[in-house]
């Protein structure tokens, strides 16, 4: 069964952090390809735990993935946006 994620990664330090969403998954390397290749396995990994668990249709449905014809579709992302908060000195 095939479930797509979106990946975002950013450094922290000497480490590179990478975040898939909407599974909400976390992992890191000390490369932008090492953090993603942990990611991609702490996905799979925590996918297949679901699924061996049972609870696999909760856990997507809890991230917003719908059911059709025989496979999981992602929310489609509608924008990804950085904003900035002012605060006062």
């Amino acid at each position: 069964m095939r479930i797509d994620y979106t990946v975002q990664i950013w450094r922290e330090g000497a480490q590179y952090i990478a975040q898939a969403m909407p599974v909400d998954v976390v992992s890191a390397g000390s490369t932008p390809d090492q953090a993603r290749a942990a990611l991609d396995e702490a996905v799979g990994l925590f996918l297949s735990t679901a699924q061996e668990m049972g609870t696999l249709r909760e856990v997507l449905e809890e991230c917003a993935y719908e059911y059709h014809e025989g496979g999981w579709r992602a929310p489609e992302w509608i924008s990804v946006e950085r904003h900035f908060a002012q605060l006062s000195a």
